[in-house]
Formats: C-alpha cells, structure tokens, sequence
C-alpha cells in the first residue's frame, strides 16, 4: 500500500481534479438516496389519497433529483478522467526521467520488455484504477452508510433480513479478493516475457528470415502467449465470481424482503410504498458492497502494477554527480592507476585486473585483444558509463567520480560496438553531437568519416528518412554515420569500438587519415585488424581482462609473441613480410 501512497504524490496539479471528482460523487450519492424517500410518499400518500397535485410535487422533486444527480455524474467523469490520465502520464515520465538517469548497471538488472510494460501497461491499470474506483470508493461507503440508516428508520424489524445477508456477501466477495490478489502479479510477469519475445523478434526479425526461423520463433510465441492465456484465465476466472455471489444474495434477499414485508402488508403494518422505498435502499446497500468487492480487485491489480512501477523509481542511479563537482576537462590525458573491475560485486572474478596505463594529451592509442579480453570494458570507463571497482581512472589528472557527468561525457565522444542511429532524417542523428551545426559543419563531420560519398547520391541528402534505427543504411553506412556524429562533438578524447569493421579497407584508410589530421584530440581505437592500429603511438595488447604488452608496431613486432601471432594471420607474407616490415618502420 505505500507504494501506491507514494505514486498518488505525482498527482501534483490534477489533486485538485480527484478531490473534486470525489466531492461531486458524494454529491450524486446523496441525491439518489434521497430519491426513494419521496417515492415512498408518493405511493402512500399521492397514489393512495388520489391527490394528483401532492404525485406531481413529488414527481417534480424526484425528477429535480435525478437531473442533478445526472449533472454531478458527468461533471465527475471529466474532472476524473483528467485526474486519472493526468497523474498516469506524470507517473510515466518520472519512469522514464528515472531510466535516464540509470548507469549501464542499473540497465542490467531490468530487462527492456519489462521496462516498456512498466511504463505503459502497470500505468494503465493505475489509471483505470483511479478512473474507474474513485466513483465507487466514495460511492458505496456513503451508500452502504446512509442506506442503512435510512432502511432501519424505514422499518427496522425488515432490517434485520438484510443485516443477515450483507455479511455474508461480504465474506464471499472478501475471500475472492484474498485469492485474486497474488495472482496479478504473475499475471503482470505473463506480459513481461510476451512483450519480451515479441520486441526481440521484431528487432532481429531479418536474421529471423534469414535463417528460416519463422516457425521457431511463432512457436516460442505460442508458448509465452499461452501461459499469459492461462494465467489470464485463472485469474479472472476467480475474479468473475464476484458477480454470481453478489446476484446470489441479493436476490435472496429480495425474496426474503417480499416474504416478510408481504406479511406485514397484510397485517397492516407496512405500507405499499414503505416496501417499495425500503426495497430500494437494500439493492443500494448491496450495490455498495458490490462496488467495494471491485474496488478492492481493482486495488489488489493496481497495487501490483504500482510495486512494479516503484521498483523502478527506487532503483539508485550507481553513477552520480558530486556534490561539487569539476565541471572543466583540462585535457585528453587518461590514467588507469591499479583498476580492477567486475560487472557484479558477487562475480568471482575480475572483468578487467591491476590495468595501469597512461594516454598522454593527443595520443593515438590502439587496442587490440581476442574476444572477451575486455576491450569495451577498459574504454567504458573513460567516460563513466560503469564506474572502476578497484583503482581510479583520471580524465585530464582528475579522477572521473570528481566530474560532473555531464561535463566529462561532453569532453568524451565514443562510439559504441553496436552502432546505433534513432527514427529520423540523416541531419537529425547527426546532430546529436551538436544540436547548432549548420549545413557546412554536418558536412564536413561526413566528410572526414567519408560518409559524404553515400549521401551525395542520395535525393534529400542530409535530409533523407533513415527509418526506425537506421534499416535505410547498410553497416558501413551507418558506422560512418556514427564516426561522423561523434566528430561532432569536437571532444578531447575520441574513442572507436571497433567501429570501422564494417567498411573496407581503402574506406578506412581514408577514415584514418581524416583523425590523423586532427589535433589535440586523443584517439583510443579498438580494432580487430592491425592496419587499423599500425601507425598509432601506442598498441596496447589485452589478454583475459589484462594488459598483456604495450608499445609501438615496431616493439611489439619485434618482441611480442602474441602480437607477432596476430600479425602473421593477417598480413600475407608471415614473419618474413613481418620482418621486412618492421625494418621498414624502424628506418
């Protein structure tokens, strides 16, 4: 329950709307009630006496009843409506403001699909559980209260039928709730895994076709929509019992009223139109319990979805800005001072361990390493995307935790392994690293990434829709496009995820030279091929998270074993074309 306490604080302005929405509902409340009183008088005093003047006073009064009635009800929709869609979209972008800020480690304990559900499905059923429970919440107390009172001061020996009956719908529909209630939550874990396949086929849906899965994947649908099926079912099979239990007792009850209250009639001591009105306030007072039973399933579900969306809201950025922080990079030069790193604090080993090494202002730096030897890892720290478990990573001789986030990731432009360009024309991405460039400065970012030779043979050029992550590109393309972006930025360190593999060899030659041009930038380049490195100042080698050698072409050529291994697979000649090489590059 404070989970939902604590959301109901995103009410900000619309508060005023769901007080207002409550008020009118007591309002309308208190005209039906009244309702029934004059119908009483009618039948027994209008319709018995023939007085037609007194049936139509009261008619008058019951109609003025109803119309008011009628006018508070609308009114209460709309100010609940506003209330109900105003706080869920204020619900949702404190979810999305949150994810924001969330460092990559905080990414890694929430799945995407979840997060997306979190964000529209759990708020929906918060939404309709204001919009549709507001109404009854304050509706049926105010009944159940007032239709007691009144249907005891009607003809309290009458009471006693229904005073017997009300528990006992009260103990049904509470036990129906009792069992609902954990069910919601697996319900809304259902519709995680749904949403989870459905977003990973459509986002790899070409490798799908490719490798003819179609089949597979329908069948994996198959199988998460058959659980969310049937979890569905279970729970709302359970659910839908309330309406039975309450039809049960009350016309039960109604049976019982007229068996007893026929009696009395005929003994004369109730009148026609006292059974009437009386009979009117017991379907009111069942009515009320039946409008809690649902309040409470509605609270049950809504309380589920709200645990969720807190979970989110809870969630402790791992990065931080100090509180006074340094908000100037003086320069390019990166430090690693004993850095030891692993992505979770139980992991049994280090990702990355003891690396020292020292990037001097506008260096070229090349790092090379298999597969799993931490290569993203090591570069990830520059910028503070994971923070060093051990050890301490500088940034122009300031340790980066000192920086204010913003300021550092400005002074760093990286681009990551896995290329990524948003919904939107070429101009759009592009100004991504500088939301003023004109013409003249997208232009010449494309063209020291080369990315100048596609789009000037495209129609709109810069303007050209690139469709939902770029699918109106190849890879190269959209690598070129990214180099291009992070150029943009004008940083003093620029760092390259192996973000040329997808361009030839000639492509990247003239990449290379392009950065070679630039000065008092330092360039980190991971890379899985030693021409992409060769001419650097300084080729660091990574084995198993570790540094393994560190020196020019020249050095780790001449000394290196492993480096010497990677030369020979990838240059044609082997050793004896790796000597010959490296003679050249000493003279």
């Amino acid at each position: 329950m404070k989970d939902l306490k604590r959301l109901f604080r995103y009410l900000g302005p619309y508060r005023r709307d769901m007080f207002l929405g409550g008020l009118l509902v007591f309002v309308e409340t208190v005209f039906e009630l009244v309702i029934p009183v004059f119908m009483a008088d009618l039948i027994d005093v209008g319709v018995a006496n023939g007085d037609v003047p007194y049936i139509i006073r009261k008619g008058v009064q019951m109609a003025v009843c109803a119309g008011l009635a009628l006018v508070t009800g609308l009114l209460y929709a709309r100010f609940a409506a506003r209330a109900a869609y105003g706080w869920g979209a204020r619900v949702r972008e404190a979810e999305f403001a949150r994810v924001q800020q969330y460092a990559f480690s905080n990414l890694d304990r929430f799945e995407t699909s979840s997060l997306v559900t979190r964000m529209t499905t759990d708020v929906t059923v918060l939404q309709n559980a204001v919009n549709g429970g507001l109404r009854p919440l304050v509706r049926s107390p105010v009944m159940l209260a007032m239709g007691l009172g009144l249907s005891f001061w009607m003809n309290p020996r009458l009471a006693l039928v229904f005073l017997v009956c009300a528990p006992i719908l009260g103990v049904i529909l509470f036990a129906v709730v009792g069992k609902v209630a954990p069910m919601y939550s697996r319900l809304q874990k259902a519709m995680d895994g749904l949403n989870n396949v459905v977003q990973e086929n459509l986002t790899a849906i070409r490798a799908v076709k490719a490798f003819v899965r179609g089949e597979y994947e329908e069948e994996k649908f198959r199988g998460v929509n058959g659980e969310l099926l049937s979890t569905s079912q279970r729970t709302f099979h359970i659910a839908v019992l309330n309406l039975p239990a309450f039809q049960l007792v009350m016309y039960t009850s109604v049976v019982l009223i007229f068996w007893f209250g026929g009696g009395m009639i005929l003994r004369g001591e109730l009148l026609v139109g006292e059974l009437t009105g009386f009979l009117s306030y017991v379907l009111q007072v069942m009515n009320s319990l039946m409008m809690i039973s649902n309040v409470f399933l509605l609270l049950t579900r809504s309380l589920a979805s709200a645990h969720r969306i807190a979970e989110v809201l809870d969630e402790r950025p791992a990065l931080t800005t100090p509180a006074e922080p340094v908000t100037e990079v003086a320069d390019g030069s990166v430090d690693f001072e004993e850095v030891s790193f692993k992505y979770h604090a139980d992991a049994r080993e280090y990702a990355l361990a003891d690396v020292n090494l020292h990037i001097r202002p506008g260096m070229t730096v090349g790092i090379l390493g298999g597969t799993g030897s931490a290569k993203t890892t090591l570069v990830q720290l520059i910028p503070r995307l994971y923070d060093a478990t051990q050890g301490t990573v500088k940034v122009g001789g300031v340790d980066v935790r000192d920086y204010d986030l913003t300021a550092l990731r400005d002074a760093v432009s990286i681009v990551l392994q896995k290329n990524e360009l948003f919904s939107g024309t070429v101009r759009e991405n592009l100004q991504w690293g500088a939301p003023a460039a004109g013409d003249e400065e997208l232009w010449a970012a494309c063209r020291a990434a080369r990315a100048d030779e596609f789009l000037e043979r495209m129609p709109k050029g810069l303007d050209t829709d690139l469709g939902q992550g770029g699918v109106n590109v190849s890879g190269g393309q959209k690598q070129r496009l990214c180099i291009a972006r992070a150029l943009l930025k004008h940083p003093k360190i620029l760092i390259f995820d192996d973000s040329t593999s997808a361009v030839d060899t000639a492509t990247e030659a003239q990449i290379r030279a392009a950065l070679a041009a630039l000065t008092g930038v330092t360039k980190i380049i991971i890379a899985q091929r030693i021409t992409s490195v060769i001419h650097t100042d300084l080729i660091v080698i990574l084995e198993d998270g570790r540094i393994h050698a560190a020196g020019t072409h020249a050095q780790l050529l001449a000394g290196d074993p492993i480096y010497q291994e990677i030369y020979a697979s990838q240059m044609k000649g082997g050793e004896e074309h790796g000597g010959q090489t490296a003679q050249c590059q000493e003279a």
